[in-house]
């Protein structure tokens, strides 16, 4: 078992102590009191796994909004490091057995947090320096071009010499320990704006290509476009996308993530399509929460309402277009282990389309992996601020992926595939990992299997 949660620093800022929440959203009693404290959720919750804590178990978490909204205690640095250590997987939602919306209480008291508590300024500082690029696309890929540039002059290769790490911040090794290799090649070839159907057309999509998928999966979202296309499905690249708002919201940046959503419904509503299909898990559980998220706003919630109705991850509408497959797939003769992206099994309940789809590639092997439904530690953010929670959770995850004998991994979010990549290399088993849908296109465009098993480009 691993050392719990680090100390949570800061204070409650003024007339926060005596009143923990205010008034706007602050956590619904009503959803407290659906937690009988019955336990179910204990052995679901990644945290409790680590450290075997009550209040870093979804009924502690809960005891304390509880205690927090009678005011019995406050906003301080210890109801902050418990609320803080949750990873927000929503594993405890599916295990349970009363329905408690744990989802939506963690979603209530992070905008408190916000708000009310004052982190020192050297954790302001760096997590506004992270909102400052990671939910902009433009900024994104220029991240990814300068890592690129880095790649070419073999700076990256230079930072895992240990003098050179002493000079470096922590926050900087760190990115560059979680983000994947990068080629210019890559960068330099840009997703279609439109692509027309093979065939009859069946369905008509709008694409998101997203901010970190935009700057680092870019070949995902090309694969994801060929895919569709091969399916009969006219797809739709609009460009200058406005962030989905998922990392902000989950991080409780309330207000920027709202404008966020506002923009995107703005954006993709005039399109007149039949889905708008995501291939990452974290921007559409977000996405399908639009509804509920903007519920209060009378100008936006129809439209916000209307806009989740459409959401679609890629697997559900390919496993829903079996009738369209393409006339024959190559086989594909290798081991894949499947690792289920908690913000796509437990927020959207997708979790058989994925392994129906990559059941009609021949020869393909699919294993489970043990522990399905314990987090990789990526968790949007998380792995960032929390890497050494993220890091027990990512070499857990690593050893499961080890275990099973897989020659690549794959995972419908680009978060989980750096993240068990990450924790591979440390254990000294690199595997290749690549998103469901570049499985599907390799057998589609009939690529031979060595070169899917070498790993997607630039990486």
């Amino acid at each position: 078992m691993s050392a719990g949660p680090p100390r949570a620093q800061g204070h409650a800022r003024a007339g926060a102590a005596a009143q923990a929440f205010d008034d706007h959203h602050s956590p619904d009693p009503a959803l407290i009191a659906d937690c009988v404290h019955c336990g179910f959720c204990l052995p679901a919750c990644p945290t409790y796994l680590l450290w075997g804590e009550e209040m870093d178990s979804p009924r502690g978490r809960i005891l304390r909004m509880d205690l927090a909204a009678r005011g019995q205690i406050g906003m301080d640095a210890e109801a902050v490091r418990h609320w803080d250590a949750c990873l927000g997987c929503m594993a405890c939602v599916d295990a349970c057995p009363s329905g408690v919306r744990y989802d939506r209480l963690v979603e209530q008291v992070r905008p408190q947090i916000e708000r009310r508590f004052a982190r020192p300024w050297h954790v302001r500082a760096a997590r506004a320096g992270l909102f400052a690029v990671l939910p902009n696309p433009r900024r994104m890929r220029t991240v990814a071009s300068a890592l690129a540039l880095a790649e070419t002059v073999g700076l990256r290769r230079a930072l895992q010499l240990r003098p050179l790490q002493r000079l470096v911040p922590k926050t900087v090794r760190r990115l560059d320990e979680m983000a994947p290799s990068v080629r210019f090649t890559d960068l330099r070839t840009p997703t279609p704006r439109h692509v027309v159907p093979r065939g009859q057309r069946v369905m008509r999509v709008a694409l998101l290509t997203g901010c970190v998928q935009d700057g680092f999966f870019a070949h995902v979202n090309r694969a994801t476009a060929r895919v569709l296309a091969a399916h009969g499905c006219e797809v739709l690249v609009p460009p200058m996308q406005s962030c989905c708002g998922a990392l902000e919201i989950h991080a409780g940046r309330e207000r920027p993530a709202l404008q966020r959503m506002r923009n995107l419904i703005a954006q993709m509503e005039t399109l007149n399509v039949d889905h708008i299909v995501v291939n990452s898990a974290g921007c559409g559980s977000a996405m399908k929460e639009y509804g509920a998220l903007l519920a209060d706003d009378p100008f936006w919630s129809a439209r916000a309402a209307s806009f989740s109705a459409s959401v679609r991850d890629v697997m559900e509408v390919i496993a829903g277009l079996d009738v369209q497959l393409p006339a024959r797939l190559h086989s594909l003769p290798a081991r894949v282990a499947y690792h289920d992206a908690c913000h796509l099994a437990h927020a959207q309940g997708v979790r058989l389309q994925p392994r129906a789809v990559l059941a009609r590639i021949p020869d393909l092997e699919l294993v489970d992996l043990k522990e399905p439904d314990v987090c990789c530690g990526s968790a949007g953010i998380y792995n960032l601020v929390a890497p050494r929670a993220a890091d027990d959770l990512g070499n857990r995850k690593a050893a499961n992926v080890t275990a099973s004998g897989a020659e690549l991994l794959t995972a419908g979010n680009g978060g989980c595939l750096l993240q068990i990549q990450a924790a591979l290399r440390r254990a000294g088993h690199p595997l290749p990992a690549v998103h469901p849908v570049e499985l599907l296109d390799a057998a589609i465009r009939g690529l031979p299997v060595v070169q899917v098993l070498a790993g997607p480009p630039g990486r």
